[in-house]
């Protein structure tokens, strides 16, 4: 398997290569050059634990690493890893619903999934290939604790992650700058999300800074990210088909950024038994107008109570919007260009306010997060974080049909957001212990400005000293 960029000016990669590059030295995303299909293996597939599922779906994609070393791979980031195991991502219902709990991991984010694979994947490559490698990592909440879990203590590996200054939760906050080891670096950046994923995007373009400082990425412009996430969207289907006798399923999933639906929609390109994705956002919902009109128009961020969906450009848009034109990178590069310079693009809808028959898509105000949290625990005793709640909020609006089975796409433990859980059920419910740790460690983080420069100064001095 190639992988080429949505931009379309670089040459075919191999996997591994594609992994170190992260973002692609065009500006583009990188994408499989085709997705394969699998639906004469769902029923063989169907009967695998997680690992043999992961390592079944990963092969098809990582084709030059060694199956043995691929296996290898799989085993230590699947195997005794998550506290759900035998399992990476049970299943629980909740009413008419079911819940797929991906915070199972060791940060309790459905980030754990990708970044345990992704974390073992840069140690195996250089290892092979010798050299260093500096991750420059943006997060909104999730991914920067994940991603330094992933990585902390490796060798020949420093994290340089960035989150927006007093903008994720205190937990998440602490989650990360409670990790002392000497190659994790944390940043507190002064603005939004978006911010820092356009520092990340501004360095990672600087095509001579990236080669000499040997930067990477974590964020889901990895490839990899993404690829790691499409498993759980064919075990949740296989599962939820055992459960209900239905053909195929529904999946609901809250995002911000686009990566974690859109492996959803490579898993359905693949053959997965789903027939329909339901994009739930906040009130930052650049997403869900896109697929409810065809236009794709920034805003400003608003803060609301799933602060790690408080995003107005999803970095992984633009992999799907290449393959919704084509798979034409002269089209993709043109309609980026225009949304570079305007903050708008727009796109034919398949019908008057259907952009594509696989999506429906709604958003949600912190009022209906605190009621979802609310009715789902006094209905089912069972307590959601705010990001989970966008999707039960989103699927339990009346417009669907409830008989369909859905399977919720989780995000995050729920003790990760005690302040929003007290708040929808007037309890201190929401604790686990690792979280109630944190309270006593020291920290360690950097303020710097909202400037690219800053934060380049910044990686240089310390990979130096």
């Amino acid at each position: 398997m190639k992988y080429v960029s949505t931009r379309g000016r670089i040459e075919p990669l191999e996997f591994q290569d594609a992994v170190m590059m992260g973002l692609g030295d065009d500006g583009g995303l990188l994408v499989p050059q085709q997705i394969p299909n699998v639906a004469d293996r769902l029923a063989d597939w169907a009967k695998l634990p997680y690992p043999e599922l992961a390592f079944e779906v990963i092969s098809l994609f990582a084709t030059d690493i060694p199956r043995d070393d691929l296996r290898d791979l799989i085993n230590r980031s699947y195997v005794g890893t998550f506290d759900s195991d035998p399992e990476v991502a049970p299943i629980t219902p909740a009413g008419d619903m079911f819940v797929m709990e991906l915070w199972h991991g060791p940060t309790m984010s459905f980030k754990d999934v990708a970044l345990q694979l992704l974390g073992n994947l840069f140690e195996y490559i250089l290892a092979k290939r010798g050299g260093k490698l500096n991750i420059v990592a943006a997060t909104s909440g999730d991914t920067g604790s994940a991603a330094i879990c992933g990585v902390r203590g490796r060798k020949g590996v420093n994290i340089f992650v960035m989150h927006p200054a007093g903008r994720v939760s205190p937990i998440q906050e602490r989650q990360m700058t409670s990790v002392l080891d000497a190659n994790v670096h944390n940043i507190a950046i002064d603005g939004s999300f978006d911010d820092c994923q356009r520092i990340m995007k501004t360095l990672a373009c600087d095509l001579e800074f990236k080669q000499t400082y040997s930067l990477g990425a974590v964020n889901s412009v990895n490839w990899a990210r993404v690829l790691a996430q499409t498993v759980y969207y064919f075990q949740g289907a296989f599962k939820l088909q055992r459960l209900t006798g239905a053909a195929t399923i529904r999946a609901c999933v809250p995002t911000g950024n686009f990566g974690d639906i859109l492996a959803g929609w490579y898993a359905m390109k693949m053959g997965a038994p789903i027939s329909q994705l339901v994009l739930a956002t906040n009130h930052n919902d650049i997403l869900s107008r896109f697929f409810n009109s065809g236009v794709y128009s920034g805003g400003d961020v608003h803060h609301t109570l799933a602060p790690a969906m408080d995003i107005q450009v999803a970095s992984n848009f633009e992999r799907y919007l290449y393959h919704k034109v084509g798979d034409d990178p002269g089209r993709l590069s043109s309609l980026m260009q225009q949304f570079a310079d305007t903050g708008s693009l727009q796109i034919d809808c398949e019908s008057p306010g259907v952009v594509d028959s696989i999506f429906r898509a709604g958003s949600t105000v912190d009022d209906d997060i605190l009621a979802a949290i609310r009715d789902c625990y006094n209905a089912n005793e069972y307590l959601v974080d705010p990001h989970t709640a966008c999707g039960l909020s989103v699927i339990g609006s009346g417009e669907f049909d409830r008989s369909v089975p859905t399977l919720c796409v989780s995000t995050a433990h729920p003790a990760k957001f005690p302040d929003a859980i007290e708040q929808a059920t007037g309890q201190d419910l929401a604790h686990h212990p690792a979280i109630d740790a944190l309270d006593d460690l020291p920290t360690r983080c950097e303020p710097i400005a909202n400037d690219p420069q800053a934060v380049a100064d910044f990686i240089v001095k310390t990979i130096q000293q």
